[in-house]
Parts: structure tokens; sequence; C-alpha cells
């Protein structure tokens, strides 16, 4: 059975184990609520105010959430897949319990600006123009993930996995690359600032 979610003050505030599949909530507020194990499935909430809310063991499915704010909410193991994130400032998260995965989604044009994030698995998804400076991203995996335009600086990068990322540019100098494993297809993008040419 299908949920929806209200925001009016006699409505639910706790939301455990539900299934919103298919709800338009493009350019709604939603705020102050707690979900818990829930699954969104193709659902819009493009340009949405989910603020103040915590989402915690839930799954996000073709749902699209361009824009969305989630200022000062918990993402806290949120799994998304196959979803369009673009220009979502993930940085106004809460940073306690913060944890993603994204397996086929879009996150062109969004940010992770100082946010401690290891472990992290991004897998098969674009992240265009993404920030990630002052990111803590030990031990994260990008698997065939394009990273055209990211921007990384400042950023922990220590047993990081990016033998399958591409069109990277990272400077070995200004971010902790410590044991982080490059392919050798990748090696233009840790020296594009010293103008080589690798044949």
């Amino acid at each position: 059975m299908k949920d929806t979610i209200e925001n009016s003050e006699n409505s639910e505030k706790v939301h455990e184990n539900k299934l919103f599949e298919k709800i338009n909530y493009s350019e709604k507020i939603v705020q102050n609520r707690v979900f818990e194990e829930c699954t969104f499935k193709q659902c819009d909430l493009s340009k949405s105010n989910f603020s103040n809310c915590r989402f915690s063991d839930c799954s996000f499915v073709g749902c699209n959430m361009a824009m969305i704010k989630l200022k000062h909410s918990t993402l806290a193991n949120a799994d998304f897949k196959e979803c369009k994130l673009l220009g979502i400032n993930f940085s106004e998260c809460e940073n306690f319990l913060f944890s993603v995965k994204f397996q086929n989604c879009i996150l062109d044009y969004s940010s992770f600006f100082g946010k401690k994030m290891p472990k992290t698995q991004i897998l098969n998804s674009s992240l265009k123009s993404v920030v990630f400076i002052q990111a803590d991203l030990t031990g994260s995996l990008f698997s065939e993930t394009d990273l055209s335009g990211a921007e990384f600086n400042d950023t922990v990068l220590k047993d990081a996995n990016l033998a399958t990322a591409f069109n990277y540019s990272i400077d070995p100098e200004e971010n902790n690359v410590k044991k982080a494993k490059f392919s050798l297809q990748g090696l233009p993008g840790l020296l594009y600032k010293y103008d080589l040419r690798v044949e």
C-alpha cells in the first residue's frame, strides 16, 4: 500500500517501514519528519524542502530529487539507486551518522564540501562538477564513475579506489592520496598541472 506524506500539524511525524511510490512532492515543504526503513520509489521530490528531517536506513529508487533542500537533515545509511540528484548541497546535512551509497545516479553539480564520508560507495554514476573540497573519502569506492570537473582540494582520498573512475583531475600535492588506487589510463588526471603528454 502506498503512503503519502502530509505536513500539517496533525500529520504523522514518524514514518516506519513505509513505501512512498510515485508521489509528487515537487517544490513542497516537508520538515521535521522521521523516516525509518522507508522506501521512496519513482517519486518526484525535485526542488522540495526536506530540512530538519531524519532518514535512517532508507532507500530511494528511480526518484527525481534535483535541487532538494536537506538543511540540518540526517542521512544515515541512505541508499540511492537510479536517482537524479542534481545540484544538491549535501554539505548542509548533519555530519552525525552521515552515510550514503549511490548506484546509477546523476549527482552533477552537487556538493559534499567538508563531509566526513569514509567508505562511501559510488557506482556507475555521473559526478560532473561535484565539490569534494575538504571532504574525507577514506577507503571510498568510485566505480565506473565520471568525475569530469569534480573539485578535489584538501580532500582525503587515502585508500580510496578510483581504478575505474574517469575524467578526474586530482592534484596529489593538494590532496591526501596515500595508498589510493588509480589506473594507468587515469595517470593524466594526476599530472594535468604539469602539462605533460602521457602516451
